[in-house]
């Protein structure tokens, strides 16, 4: 059978479409060719369509200069109509965007683009989760990016899009693997369990469970288990708002204390029926290789460690020198394995419109990733999304319907070639031999590429849906209802047929082995709200808001192993197995319940108050402690408003300030209860149960008390607009495994423990308007955070089992390390503080040294530059950091490649040397050293950056090109430049020697009509 491979066959399918599109539009570009002029003096009428470049714009006024009571809206379509002489000027405006003054010159129609007013953000309402505020009026801490942000960077995961453009957001990519995940902090990391410190994820007011869905053993081509966030299409966003302050995060109550991330998806617009389709391909390749040996240097390293070590003929086994491998063979096993071109193709199109009181959205995407790696392994996504909103003829009752549906399909190699990439030798022999197949070198190369034949193969099928009814009782009152459902499915697995021996070994099936995981996850909420409005009194705005949640999440996980098969081709079939162990089968049930409120007074539109509260109740605490309340205060004071200021280059200035308590019960199910797991071994006929959890009644909720002050300041109409924001944020009553002595058969009870964790910073974010002409525009916004983490305290520390983890007034993500004082000029070997003075270096006495992993500040720098029809933007993303070095792996001077640094090594007494004396291994004293020496602070170096994480060009085709349609041609990329001193691969990283992020290159097309 023939296959066709729908990828190539794309530029086939579409060229034909989009010639016969451009031919059929192109009599529109004679109707411009002769336009009737209207007469100077007579009121003649004009028309014309509203637009922000690519949708029409309903709603916005269109008046005449120096002319009274001539003013009309544009309608659904964008279109509107008035009389007019042929001299008049139009003022056209809308929030949000600029004013713009259009003389008629006598034409009859007028069609005007308007352009996007950042110095007006102020009047854009935002966000908040359950309730909608506008930006000036705010008293919490929300960062907020929007479509415009998200659609120029060519990325398959919301997190992506985050990096670098919000203060207080750190985000890691963990690798660059397609499918792999993201780890994100909001202002630092509250709990001592590295698993507790996830942020709510909110998608249109249904939360998502963010924990991953796999196991290490069965993604073993991922440093980190499987993330569901990759179910959600970046291109399906409107906007992702940050809730980061006690007064945004408190009426989310325990769910909050990490932050919340709420993630709103696009919906239609009423207005002519619109259809769009964005096709992009591009390429992607690993940003930064280590700096390694090449074959003379390394062949030099292995000689001089046989000398030190006394070998003067060469073992048998020592291949690369003893003339079994070709001496003067080079092979960059970098760019032969990691070095590919992955090739990426995504295809978004959606149709949307509607009436006033009906608007509908549905649209669908399309994705493709290769990899970077040798074989034909891919990452493909698609999902499709609809969304309805309908409004009764008497405004009265509204409702909106969302769902969305995606489906990922991975297939990637079982193992990640990285490491062997950087140790193998360069002179190692060809990957194949004469004949195609691999080549194995009678026995003395273990080729790489065995593990093609082992895959991770996943696929996942989500579903997110909401419902929003509500109903307006009163003028000032309204009821309603939010009521949500997901349900995912994923099974993954990692392979090992017995191909990936030698077959010199004779190796069969039945050593065969697969690692398989089947996830489901469901879940359902329910929220009544009511919501009250008020002017008191002439100055005095009052909101109210009341409600309650129900939900429940049930989630069920299996995890297997089998072996001894019969044949390969049968590997993924567990009833070919002879062996079967079930490692994991879980079920459980969450169940949460809540009230919660908030009261909201505005004195003159410039005296702000805002109190919310919310009671929590989890079923993850036992009798007595399923309930806690939680609660915060904010203000907020626009002292611009103040008469004192008017008529100054202050445009606007608040200062606001928020105290609050939110909690957390991110600890799983069933902790507190006596458990027991059975043992999976068949004793007469029965299998046993062991118990895995001891009873107590006493666990309960952790606290996070956050305190933030922020000063907002707009200078000269808002061109120049400055955020600066201090918080302090303090964890307590954390959740954590005390431990226990051994005599009572467990090493920990889940308890909470008077520790307590503070992470203070400043965040600053300055947004420019520095220049503006009619066809020429540049703004810059720019964003720091500045934050310390710190362990205040921790009650009997030194004598608990987290001693060598933690340390009283350090960070939480520190190393407790050897403190390294270089090499010895005598002995040639690393040498370290002896603390206690003992004369040995052990682990208990002398880790003291005290290493702090987290960054010191992080931020970006964007900027946006627009002339005529083209636009610019780009975006640095910096980070001062430390952080190990991942060129440093193995034991110098055996099998295996090193960094080429290593040439200012130790060969003689009295040298002054930056690394030690090479050795096979045969050198005790020297294996030792080396030893300790990667668990001393002589192996963290400076892992600072500043990396040009996005930039996209575009040019919109004038309309009179086209006619019915209007075009965009973009090319985006991601990751392109690394400015680093960082002495390993690519600075970024949370394991180190896994794949560094992709740098990705990009070209579409974007069509509406």
């Amino acid at each position: 059978m023939k296959i066709i491979s729908l990828n190539k066959g794309l530029g086939a399918l579409w060229y034909p479409f989009i010639i016969g599109f451009l031919l059929s539009c192109t009599p529109a570009l004679a109707n411009n060719r002769l336009r009737p002029m209207l007469s100077v003096r007579q009121q003649n009428p004009i028309n014309g369509i509203i637009t922000d470049g690519t949708s029409p714009l309903p709603g916005v006024t269109i008046s005449i200069k120096g002319k009274r009571n001539n003013t009309v809206s544009s309608d659904f379509n964008g279109q509107y109509i008035l009389s007019a002489n042929a001299t008049d000027t139009l003022i056209v405006s809308f929030i949000g965007f600029k004013t713009a003054i259009v003389p008629i010159k006598g034409r009859k129609t007028v069609n005007i683009q308007l352009l996007e007013d950042i110095t007006s953000l102020q009047e854009v309402r935002v966000n908040a989760g359950y309730y909608s505020v506008k930006e000036k009026e705010r008293t919490g801490s929300i960062a907020r990016i929007t479509a415009k942000d998200i659609e120029k960077q060519p990325v398959t995961n919301v997190l992506a899009a985050m990096q670098g453009r919000m203060a207080g957001v750190n985000i890691v990519q963990s690798s660059g693997i397609a499918g792999s995940g993201f780890d994100i902090k909001i202002r630092g990391q509250n709990s001592l369990r590295t698993d507790g410190n996830a942020p709510l994820y909110i998608i249109d007011g249904v939360p998502y469970a963010s924990d991953p869905i796999g196991v290490g053993y069965t993604a073993t081509v991922m440093p980190l288990p499987t993330s569901p966030l990759n179910n959600i299409n970046p291109g399906d966003i409107e906007s992702i708002e940050i809730l980061k302050d006690a007064d945004a995060t408190a009426i989310y109550g325990s769910r909050g204390a990490n932050g919340v991330v709420l993630l709103t998806t696009k919906k239609g617009k009423a207005g002519k029926t619109t259809f769009s389709f964005n096709l992009n391909r591009g390429t992607a390749q690993v940003t930064r290789f280590a700096d390694l040996m090449k074959t003379q240097q390394y062949l030099e390293m292995r000689r001089e460690a046989f000398a030190n070590d006394g070998v003067t003929i060469y073992p048998a086994n020592a291949y690369d020198v003893n003339g079994t491998w070709d001496l003067n063979r080079y092979t960059d096993w970098q760019k032969k394995l990691t070095g590919g071109t992955a090739q990426i193709t995504n295809v978004q199109s959606s149709i949307s419109g509607g009436s006033a009181l009906t608007q509908f959205l549905i649209s669908g995407n399309y994705g493709k990733e290769t990899t970077v790696f040798p074989g034909d392994f891919n990452y493909q996504k698609g999902n499709i999304r609809v969304n309805l909103n309908h409004t009764s003829e008497d405004k009265r009752f509204k409702t909106n319907f969302a769902a969305g549906y995606t489906l990922q399909d991975n297939d990637q190699p079982a193992k990640d070639y990285t490491v062997e990439s950087r140790t193998l030798a360069p002179n190692a022999p060809a990957l194949y031999d004469e004949e195609g197949n691999l080549n194995w070198e009678n026995g003395t190369f273990n080729n790489p590429l065995r593990n093609l034949q082992g895959e991770f193969l996943a696929k996942t099928y989500d579903l997110v849906s909401n419902l929003m009814l509500s109903y307006r009782l009163l003028p000032n009152m309204e009821i309603k209802s939010n009521l949500g459902f997901t349900d995912l499915k994923h099974q993954e697995s990692s392979s090992q047929p017995s191909t990936v021996y030698d077959p010199a070994w004779e190796v069969g099936p039945e050593y065969s082995l697969i690692s398989i995981g089947n996830t489901t996850r469901q879940s359902w909420i329910i929220e009544p709200q009511l919501n009250y409005r008020q002017n008191l009194q002439d100055d005095l705005e009052l909101d109210v808001l009341l409600g309650s949640t129900f939900q429940q999440q049930t989630a069920r996980k299996l995890v297997q192993r089998a072996s001894g098969f019969t044949s390969n081709s049968l590997i993924n079939n567990l009833a070919a197995a002879s062996d079967i162990a079930v490692d994991i089968d879980d079920y459980s049930v969450y169940k949460y319940q809540a009230f919660f409120g908030r009261v909201n007074l505005n004195w003159k539109k410039k005296y702000i108050f805002n109190l919310t509260g919310r009671r929590d109740g989890s079923s993850r605490f036992g009798p007595g402690k399923q309930f806690a309340a939680f609660g915060a205060v904010g203000a907020a004071w626009l002292f611009s408003e103040e008469s004192f200021l008017t008529n100054s280059v202050l445009s606007f200035g608040k200062l606001r300030t928020s105290y609050g308590i939110t909690g957390s019960d991110q600890i799983g199910n069933y902790q507190f209860l006596d458990t027991y797991s059975a043992t999976g071994g068949n004793y007469q006929g029965v299998i046993g149960l062991v118990p895995t959890r001891l009873f107590n009644p006493n666990f309960a909720w952790e606290t996070n008390r956050k305190l933030e002050v922020a000063l907002e300041m707009g200078f000269l109409k808002d061109k120049i607009f400055l955020t600066l924001a201090s918080f302090s944020n303090r964890s307590s009553n954390q959740l954590v495994g005390t431990p226990l002595p051994s005599t009572t058969g467990f090493t920990s009870i889940q308890a909470n423990l008077d520790a307590t964790v503070q992470n203070s910073g400043i965040e600053v974010t300055l947004r420019t308007l520095n220049l503006e002409t009619k066809n020429f525009s540049w703004s810059t916004s720019f964003n720091a955070t500045a934050l310390k983490n710190k362990l205040l305290s921790f009650p009997d520390l030194e004598a608990s089992t987290y001693r060598n983890q933690f340390a009283i007034g350090a960070p939480l993500n520190i190393r407790k390390m050897y403190h390294f004082e270089g090499v010895n000029p005598q002995t040639g070997f690393y040498q370290f503080k002896d603390v206690n003075g003992d004369g040995k270096i052990t682990a208990d006495a002398d880790k003291t040294a005290i290493v702090d992993l987290n960054p010191k500040f992080y931020g970006g720098l964007q900027n946006q530059i627009r002339y005529k029809n083209w636009q610019l933007d780009f975006l640095f993303q910096f980070v001062k950091q430390q952080n190990l070095n991942t060129a440093a792996v193995g034991f110098p001077g055996m099998l295996g490649n090193q960094a080429a640094a290593l040439s200012n090594h130790w060969q003689k007494p009295g040298d002054i040397a930056t690394y030690q004396r090479f050795t096979t291994g045969m050198d005790a004293g020297a294996v030792t050293a080396q030893i300790n020496y990667y668990s001393s602070d002589g192996v963290v170096t400076d892992a600072s950056f500043i990396r040009l994480k996005n930039i996209a060009l575009s040019y919109n085709l004038p309309k009179n090109w086209l006619g019915c349609a209007a075009c965009k041609i973009v090319m985006e990329g991601q990751n392109l430049l690394t400015f680093t001193h960082y002495k390993g691969a690519d600075p970024e990283f949370l394991t180190t020697n896994s794949l560094p992020p992709l740098k990705i290159v990009t070209a579409g097309i974007q069509l509406n009509f």
